[in-house]
């Protein structure tokens, strides 16, 4: 009798872990809704963001999570209730996504602009609201077209910097208004 009341916390694991492991989102479907907010399929060449990492453990929503407009190259995905937030990056240039509210039928076939940024181009970075305006210089690390989120280095040892391609060919940097 003594064994059962020694096992008896192993048995509870066993069954109480199936039951945890359902109260997390499904990503799966997360992704498909975040592909049809967007009106593009999501990770593929020409998709529309990024695949979310599996390795996340979200708390399953007690209600759809929603799904915002694409902002600053990246579309933001959250769960009220719960209060989580994520934000899933979009690939290629942000211009070129439908919007969630826009009906299916209205979206035609967008053409891709062509780069005015190379990768390795020495281009100007430019910070800016009404009340003042900052440049420097720095080094494209990706192609972009006007309105593409690329990524940037002012020197070969910083961190990465993103920023907007503009069409006379600068970078800004979003967020400054």
């Amino acid at each position: 009798m003594t064994t059962i009341f020694r096992r008896l916390p192993l048995l509870a694991a066993a069954i109480a872990a199936p039951a945890f492991a359902q109260g997390f989102e499904n990503l799966d479907m997360l992704d498909n809704r975040i592909a049809a907010a967007l009106g593009a399929p999501m990770g593929e060449a020409g998709g529309a963001a990024t695949r979310l990492d599996r390795r996340l453990r979200l708390a399953a929503c007690p209600r759809p999570a929603e799904i915002g407009q694409p902002a600053a190259g990246a579309v933001t995905v959250r769960c009220e209730p719960l209060g989580w937030r994520i934000r899933v990056p979009l690939t290629g240039g942000g211009a070129v996504y439908a919007s969630a509210t826009a009906p299916a039928a209205s979206m035609a076939p967008v053409t891709r602009a062509e780069p005015v940024v190379r990768r390795g181009d020495q281009v100007q970075l430019v910070a800016a609201s009404r009340s003042f305006s900052v440049s420097t210089l720095a080094i494209a690390e990706q192609d972009g077209a006007p309105g593409d989120r690329i990524r940037l280095r002012t020197e070969r040892r910083s961190a990465p910097i993103f920023g907007l391609v503009m069409a006379d060919g600068r970078v800004s940097l979003p967020g400054f208004n």
